[in-house]
């Protein structure tokens, strides 16, 4: 029999809706620095892909899609370095989104930060990894809590954590 997991977010309201909150003040961020609001949404998937967030990889891909985003780009992702999808100040971000997600890796290393200072502005670098604190903090919410994903939950399709 499987052991029934807390809920962050039922548990502990008030940090679930500052963890909100945060989404929200970095959404904000990632708009004001110009990035398009449906390659935002593919970091967001990238770094979900790399922890293993079944509930975040679904609502990402669904919200990719409706931003505009081509499935072709959503199809190859994962092997973003391989294809000829991506521009260079898109693969700069997915660098830094991943070194961010990774860190205990290289601890964010000199060459992937040098790229990103090359191709990126400092709003752009700041966005890109503050939007990596904020998908890394729902992935550590959703996991441990094992938010439930399957075709009965389809419903929730799109909607965040912060509003499932």
């Amino acid at each position: 029999m499987k052991t029934s997991r807390v809920s962050l977010a039922a548990s502990a309201p008030e940090l679930y809706r500052i963890v909100a909150s945060l989404e929200r003040k970095s959404s904000e961020h990632i708009a004001a620095a110009g990035i398009a609001l449906g390659f935002s949404h593919l970091l967001r998937l990238r770094a979900s892909q790399l922890n293993g967030c079944a509930f975040c990889l679904r609502m990402h891909a669904h919200e990719a899609l409706a931003a505009g985003e081509p499935q072709a780009r959503l199809n190859v992702l994962p092997a973003w370095r391989e294809t000829g999808y991506y521009t260079e100040k898109e693969r700069a971000a997915l660098a830094l989104i991943e070194a961010v997600t990774l860190i205990a890796d290289g601890q964010v290393p000199d060459p992937i930060y040098d790229q990103a200072a090359r191709l990126l502005s400092p709003e752009e670098i700041s966005a890109v990894e503050w939007l990596g604190v904020v998908i890394n903090i729902w992935n550590r919410i959703a996991i441990p809590s094992r938010t439930e994903v399957g075709p009965d939950t389809e419903s929730g399709v799109g909607l965040g954590p912060a509003e499932a």
